[in-house]
Order: C-alpha cells, then structure tokens, then sequence
C-alpha cells in the first residue's frame, strides 16, 4: 500500500471519528422542535455530553478575612450528590452550590474550550478543511485548545499569539508550541485582528488555496453531510493530502462566532434531564465570561429548552455594555442561520452580566488570590485559577449565601487551570508566598 493511500485512509478514519446525537427532545414547544433540530441533530466532537457535578458545601469560620477573599470560608465537596428528584431545595442554615465539572473534560483543553470546538470540529472535517487560522495572548488557553483538537484530527493549526515569544516556555503557550504552529505578532499589528488573521491566512492558503470563516461552513446536519459527500470525492482525485488545494478556516479570538453556541446548548440539554438539574426548578448558572460566549450559548440554551434558569456570568473584561452588544450580534447570527420564528421576548438578552469582585486588568492577579486557589484546591481536590475561575467561584458562594433568592446556585468549571504555570512565572513573589 502505498504512503499516500494509507494518508488517505487516515484521513477517512478520523472523519468518521465523530459523533451523532439524534436523540429527540420531550416537552419542547412545537415551535422550538425544528430549531433544536437543526442544533442538536448533528455531528459532535464529544462522544457524550456527560458531565460531572459536585456540590460544595460552605461551613464558615470565624476571624477576620486577613489572607484571601474566601479565607473565612470552609469547603466541602461532595462528589456524589443527590441530584433528579432527590435533589435537595436550597437550603438557607446549610448553603451549598454544585459545581458542573467540565475542567475534566480534556487534559490539556478547557472544559468551555471543548464545548465551543464540539460542534465545529465536525463541520471541519466535512468541509475538509486542511488548516485552521486563529489567535489569542500568549497564555491563550483558546489557542491551545485549537492546537490539540486540530492536531487530534490531523488539520494543521497556525496560531497567532500578541507580543513576544517567553524566554521559558509553560502553560498554555508550551502547549501551543508543542501542538500547532506559532507566530509571534507585535502588538500593534495584533490589534488589527481581523487583518492579520486574513492575511496570515491568506499566506497559508497560497495561490490555490482557500480561506474561510467559520460562518461559511455552518450548515444544517444533511447539508454538511452532503457537503462532506461531494469535497471527499474531490479530494480522492488527489494522489495525497498534500496535493489538495490548501482550505483555511479562519477561527475568531477566543473562538467567539456562533457555531460555538451549540456545545453550549448541547450542555443546557443534557443538564436538564430529569436525574440531573431537571426542568421546573429554578437554578441560577454562573459561569466566567471572557468573550461571553458561553454564557451566550447557555442562555440561548435555557431559553430554547424551556427551563426556569437563569445565566449569570463574570465579566473578566471589558464593560457591561461591550458584553452586550456582543450577545446581540451573536443571538442576531444565530436567528439568521437557525430561524427568527423560534426565538422571542428576547430584548433583554439571555445573560445577565456582572462586574467581578475586585476589579482589574485582564490577566492580572490580586494579592491573596493564588492562596485562594490553594484553599479550594486543599478543601475540595478542585483545582481553580485566579484569572478565570476563582471569579466565578467567589460569585457561586456570594449566591448561595443569598437567603432571598430561592434559586439552586450552579456554577459551571470551565476549566483554565494550565495558566497557572504561566501565573507563577509572571507572579513568582505570590507564589513563594505560599503556606506549606
């Protein structure tokens, strides 16, 4: 057999790698019914959507809180919660929140990562995209999460990341170093982003190649199978892969673009079966927001199952005002490929945005908040992080202390624990620091 045949057959392997979830949905309006057809009803990159969920019981302590935001405050955490209708009403003598576990969906990808790629790494593979285009910091937990997934399926990944290259590589930019390709941009060329990823993609595409973004390959679940059908069979006139014409895939920072709502909503659906969260309670989702992607899809996913949640995110960035005009352009996206009729009394958005506790430059970390890391992590086998985490855990506590609000707090781990590494080379006195 020769070399470039058993490319070939590689390549047909992994693209039936993925998976299809046509399972049907129960109590969902008929209006809803064609719309969670078309998002639910289609290749994934995650086998299941299963999940972990633990609850974190709070025990507090007295003194003064002299060492850290969460210092006068116990965890307990337990793995095996009663969940369905054993599920417990919130309880105001004894508060607790549960934590969805996604941090343990991957090795090296977040948990938010992998839900944004899940439904897009199918459409990929179908549209035989040879390369994938797209950019971040340079601990950017979004580029490697594109790295490995890509890799994971044999498309190359060309990762643009701000500023200079470290002088000790960790964290997430080893990682992308070690998965994709890595190009180093001066800050003044990054902030013209839209630019540099057409022409980066351009140069990668050649003369023959073509670039896309990810709005032109989303297509409904038989569109793309034919789709995939049709370049395939163009694909075997080729003697190899590398003889194929080069298609790029432009991915936003922070892959922000509206195929990343769909893992989102896949999760909503899978968290509201009736032995999890189920659907008449009323639960209060937190979850970081860094682009608000996530949160975005988790709303749209709320509102499109018909469930009592609400979706309260972090910002990390940026201004409450920048966060919702992205939500409006993201949900204008998202009626346009997936029908306007389905979506109502939505003026108000789907994601309820609040400032973090203390407030900061992104990527900064405040003194006492690695310590706080180190008390979640010791108390619970949790493992959060100060720039992502930590912010939406401090926010899952304050509501479950909330004795007004009824709602069961539930906090969903996205994960970013690897900038940790990153964090103690920028921040190596916090680190010292550190009770032994």
């Amino acid at each position: 057999m020769s070399g470039s045949t058993m490319k070939m057959q590689r390549f047909t392997t992994m693209k039936m790698s993925f998976h299809t979830n046509s399972q049907g949905l129960s109590k969902v309006k008929p209006s809803s019914e064609e719309l969670m057809s078309n998002i639910l009803n289609r290749k994934w990159r995650l086998h299941l959507p299963d999940t972990n969920i633990h609850q974190i019981r709070l025990s507090p302590v007295g003194g003064e809180n002299k060492n850290g935001p969460l210092s006068n405050m116990n965890f307990i955490n337990n793995s095996h919660p009663c969940l369905g209708d054993q599920l417990m009403e919130k309880d105001s003598q004894n508060p607790s929140f549960y934590v969805v576990r996604d941090d343990l969906l991957h090795p090296l990808v977040n948990g938010n990562k992998a839900r944004k790629l899940d439904g897009l790494l199918p459409l990929l593979m179908d549209h035989l995209v040879t390369d994938v285009v797209t950019c971040g910091g340079c601990q950017s937990a979004h580029g490697a999460a594109v790295a490995v997934s890509c890799a994971e399926i044999g498309i190359k990944s060309h990762l643009l990341l701000r500023g200079e290259q470290p002088e000790v590589l960790t964290g997430y930019n080893l990682i992308s170093t070690l998965y994709g390709n890595v190009t180093y941009v001066p800050r003044h060329l990054y902030a013209q982003r839209e630019t540099m990823l057409k022409t980066h993609a351009n140069l990668v595409a050649g003369n023959a190649g073509e670039v896309l973004c990810c709005n032109d390959i989303l297509e409904t679940f038989s569109t793309s199978e034919t789709s995939g059908a049709s370049n395939m069979g163009k694909m075997n006139s080729c003697t190899s892969i590398e003889d194929y014409p080069r298609k790029v895939l432009i991915i936003n920072e922070g892959a922000g673009d509206v195929v990343a709502l769909l893992g989102a909503i896949r999760l909503v659906k899978y968290l509201c079966q009736s032995h999890l969260l189920g659907r008449e309670r009323r639960v209060r989702l937190v979850v970081d927001a860094g682009t608000g992607t996530t949160a975005i899809g988790l709303g749209l996913g709320a509102l499109c199952l018909g469930v009592p949640w609400e979706v309260t995110a972090v910002m990390l960035v940026e201004t409450i005002d920048a966060f919702q005009q992205r939500e409006k352009c993201l949900i204008s996206d998202f009626r346009t490929k997936f029908g306007d009729h389905c979506l109502t009394n939505i003026d108000n958005g789907v994601v309820h945005w609040v400032e973090r506790n203390r407030k900061r430059k992104f990527g900064n970390v405040l003194e006492g908040e690695i310590e706080a890391c180190q008390q979640i992590a010791r108390q619970t086998g949790i493992l959060a992080d100060p720039v992502y985490t930590l912010a939406a855990w401090e926010l899952a506590v304050q509501l479950s202390n909330d004795k007004e609000d009824d709602a069961q707090v539930v906090m969903l781990h996205t994960g970013g624990t690897l900038g940790m590494f990153g964090l103690a080379q920028r921040y190596k006195s916090y680190f010292h620091g550190l009770k032994h």
